[in-house]
């Protein structure tokens, strides 16, 4: 559906107003992208300033950060390709620094206006005649429907927590990792962390200091990584061009040996040893958890086998008594906004081409709807200059058959690499992944016009 608006266009531009859901990171990438090309758009921000999990309380009630968070990829591979971050961060800043490193960037190319505040997105319908209607709610919670030539998707994937299920009922304080904001509330608890993702270790580390006992859960171990390896930061020591032009197995044995000779066997810990090989799985990086266990303020656990009233027993036998379980056990991929005729994500399952692009209704994207090795910010800021070089007609999406195609192909390669996980449903790899959009953008790319 073209819009009324497009009068200003060339003939060379077919622009089409779209619609961005969400104004966090990214949501703001594709919101300057789309600003910069002059593609006409609306975006809707439930909460009341931008930043999406990244704003600590945020009053849209998503954001799952908590009060002593850092990022865990380092700022300078976490920041947009034009907008670096100021020199005087740290490597790996705080929340606070990156919400308004995110404000910065919104007022410094000058697209705050665009962002519709404290509206939310309550329904997004393909109409029969092209483009979507989208419903939205106002501050006054009054509903409004507009039509729009494409819809962008941008309201992120760790806001929706995933629980668990385990035989038997537990009687004490039960929490999601997504809720936790503070220690403070744990003092003199018996607690049980179950995940050793990035925010279980954060959490567990932080609560143990105040908490009588902290136990920490896990069903298979995972690969901890420092922050640092050498005094540099662990994501800049290998160059970009041997990510992207390397497999895998010939850099796996550097990374692993240098990672146990920086820290030892994991089960030197009291950790499990992983059963998957480096680059299997998703990686946890955490600069305190081997030290708290070496000083006894964690201790770990295997999976946990049955809820018995205020205990909890373990796979291996053993049986504890807990105050209060986090568990730190993921989200949900969820759009609440999208029929599941649209998209279905049951078990975290999306079929996008390139992980942005609707087969069926090319005209419907997502963006930062991926797990890299990495931070997400570079990879929306890609996604949505490819999305607005197809608005404008710049570059042409392949046949629907081919991009089916390449959607299994991506399912079976995922599969043969990783473990069976909802966790890497959407996993890629960083830097060979900003080179396939890359080359999409170059080699699609529409021929000029007379």
């Amino acid at each position: 559906m073209l819009s009324p608006r497009q009068a200003n266009a060339t003939d060379r531009t077919p622009v089409i107003d779209a619609c961005i859901i969400g104004a966090g990171s990214s949501g703001i990438a594709c919101a300057k992208a789309f600003h910069e090309r002059g593609i006409p758009f609306d975006c809707y921000e439930k909460g009341s300033s931008i930043g999406g999990m990244w704003r600590y309380d945020n009053d849209n009630g998503l954001s799952s950060a908590y009060r002593s968070l850092h990022i865990n990829t380092s700022r300078d591979a976490m920041q947009y390709a034009d907008f670096p971050m100021p020199r005087d961060y740290p490597p790996f800043p705080c929340h606070q620094l990156i919400h308004k490193y995110f404000e910065n960037y919104v007022d410094h190319f000058g697209f705050r206006h665009t962002i519709t505040f404290r509206n939310s997105v309550e329904h997004v319908r393909p109409v029969a005649d092209g483009g979507f209607a989208v419903t939205v709610k106002d501050a006054q919670d009054k509903l409004i429907t507009k039509r729009y030539g494409a819809v962008c998707v941008a309201n992120g994937h760790h806001w929706n927590p995933r629980f668990p299920e385990f035989p038997g009922e537990f009687t004490g304080q039960t929490m999601h990792s997504h809720d936790y904001r503070t220690p403070e509330g744990f003092e003199g608890k018996r607690v049980l962390v179950v995940g050793l993702g990035n925010s279980a270790c954060d959490i567990a580390c932080e609560v143990s200091r105040i908490a009588q006992t902290t136990f920490i859960s896990t069903r298979r171990g995972a690969h901890i990584i420092p922050k640092y390896l050498s005094g540099l930061p662990m994501d800049t020591l290998i160059p970009a061009f041997f990510w992207r032009h390397l497999p895998y197995w010939m850099i796996r044995p550097v990374v692993s040996a240098a990672l146990r000779l920086a820290r030892g066997k994991h089960s030197w810990y009291g950790l499990p040893d992983p059963k998957h090989r480096f680059f299997e799985e998703h990686p946890t990086i955490s600069a305190d958890l081997l030290n708290y266990l070496g000083h006894g303020y964690l201790k770990v656990k295997p999976n946990i086998q049955q809820l018995a009233g205020d205990k909890v027993r373990f796979t291996d036998g053993s049986e504890e008594a807990i105050d209060i379980i986090v568990y730190a056990t993921g989200y949900n991929i969820a759009f609440p906004f999208l029929a599941d005729t649209v998209i279905d994500p049951r078990q975290n399952q999306v079929d996008l081409y390139k992980n942005v692009v609707h087969p069926d209704l090319p005209n419907l994207y997502f963006i930062g709807l991926v797990q890299p090795w990495g931070a997400i910010m570079p990879l929306a800021e890609a996604q949505s200059k490819w999305v607005a070089d197809i608005l404008t007609d710049e570059v042409r999406l392949p046949a629907r058959g081919d991009m089916l195609r390449d959607v299994r192909r991506y399912r079976e390669k995922m599969a043969r690499r990783y473990t069976r996980s909802a966790r890497h449903t959407i996993q890629v790899d960083f830097h060979p992944y900003l080179a396939e959009l890359d080359r999409e953008r170059h080699r699609r790319r529409c021929s000029r016009r007379p």
